[in-house]
């Protein structure tokens, strides 16, 4: 049976930590996909620090944008996490618009936003229990940086498709879990 749960916070919320034990309590081996694309030595140290708190009864997956090339029938299937997924659809999807006055950011929010909605799509049509982690950017005041307002935008209206189509919404406060839906 298909179940999709979304954990949303902000950041060091324990989103992933609390996404981790939710899967190992579904399933003595469950499937880890990683959606980082390691930009520096900071974030290498990050994503090192991720994958030492994991055994070795993970399947570990590293896919930065196409999910439903993977078959996860059957599995119990952790994405950690959405708001990086969607950076890597901003940093791989050119705006062929052309630049010129009063072209503030050069991306194209809507072709972005149903690009990533068919790829969760495709990948959500296993028959798998997914588990995915985002992070809630809205809560935080607006940037005054072009480019930070349309990612903001870019990923509340993707955690908003997603929650629509979850099963189960937790929100992550300080380590605590707030249950939001299901």
């Amino acid at each position: 049976m298909k179940r999709i749960i979304l954990i949303t916070g902000g950041q060091r919320s324990g989103k992933s930590a609390y996404a981790e034990r939710r899967a190992l309590a579904l399933s003595p081996n469950p499937v880890y996909m990683a959606t980082a694309h390691i930009w520096d030595d900071d974030f290498a140290l990050r994503v090192k620090r991720h994958q030492e708190r994991r055994g070795p009864e993970w399947t570990n997956i590293e896919e930065e944008r196409q999910l439903s090339r993977h078959d996860v029938s059957g599995r119990v299937v952790l994405v950690d996490c959405v708001t990086l997924w969607l950076t890597n659809f901003l940093n791989l999807t050119p705006d062929p618009s052309p630049k010129g006055e009063g072209s503030e950011v050069p991306i194209n929010v809507d072709r972005i936003l149903s690009e990533a909605k068919r790829e969760f799509d495709a990948f959500t049509q296993y028959e798998a229990t997914f588990i995915f982690v985002t992070n809630e950017i809205g809560l935080g005041g607006v940037s005054e940086n072009a480019l930070q307002r349309r990612f903001a935008d870019l990923q509340g209206w993707m955690n908003q498709y997603i929650a629509s189509k979850a099963d189960e919404v937790v929100m992550m406060v300080s380590g605590l879990e707030w249950k939001l839906k299901g």
